[in-house]
């Protein structure tokens, strides 16, 4: 079963991909994480992706389809994944559809997660991070027990870069010209469906796996 996740930038799609990865058994592959492992480490990579991470634009697609036709490869994969953060653009999705042909296989499922704007902005801004050992938190939602201190470390908490009101608005700016139209490209494919991603985290859950399981 191979899964597709779209949704603006918080609208909750790393969150529910762990979830469905746990639940269904299949890799979670996220393109931010991978990123935000090589801008850790300092890699040639990691440094190129900072460069357009941080002012919320999308890292070229050249980059990150070679990274993702590499990932899907490895054996984890044999049984299906999970994709969070690709593809972003019509082009990315073509690319995939073409590297899943090769491979003797396709996409099953996209769900879109829709989320409003003022929703996203408010999630986001008060995303927290320990500088430490890398721990999230939220501001309103899931707060430290002293206000700036990490619970697990005693770090520091910063706000990420990519979660700063400019950045994020020009993050949805970007979502919006370039990414919204593969609603279309898999509305017209016939495997996307649509859920509520204004709601909480369990009732999203649920409704994801009510279309997984409905249309099994």
């Amino acid at each position: 079963m191979n899964i597709i996740l779209l949704g603006p930038p918080g609208a909750g799609k790393g969150t529910q991909a762990k979830f469905i990865s746990e639940k269904y058994s299949i890799p979670h592959i996220s393109t931010g994480d991978i990123f935000r492992k090589n801008i850790k480490e300092k890699t040639p990579l990691g440094i190129n992706a900072k460069e357009y991470i941080d002012k919320g634009e999308l890292v070229p697609d050249s980059i990150t389809i070679s990274i993702v036709e590499e990932r899907i490869k490895e054996k984890d994969c044999k049984n299906g994944f999970l994709l969070d953060g690709f593809p972003r653009t019509v082009y990315q999705a073509e690319a995939l559809d073409a590297v899943l042909e090769k491979m003797g296989s396709k996409i099953d499922y996209v769900i879109n997660i829709a989320s409003s704007e003022k929703e996203i902005i408010e999630r986001l801004t008060g995303r927290r991070v320990c500088k430490v050992c890398g721990a999230g938190y939220h501001v309103t939602n899931i707060p430290p027990k002293k206000e700036g201190i990490c619970d697990v470390c005693g770090g520091k908490l910063i706000q990420r870069d990519d979660d700063k009101l400019e950045t994020i608005k020009n993050r949805l700016r970007v979502y919006e010209s370039q990414t919204r139209p593969l609603i279309d490209y898999y509305t017209n494919t016939k495997i996307l469906v649509s859920v509520d991603g204004d709601k909480a985290l369990e009732p999203v859950f649920k409704d994801i796996c009510n279309i997984l399981g409905r249309r099994k």
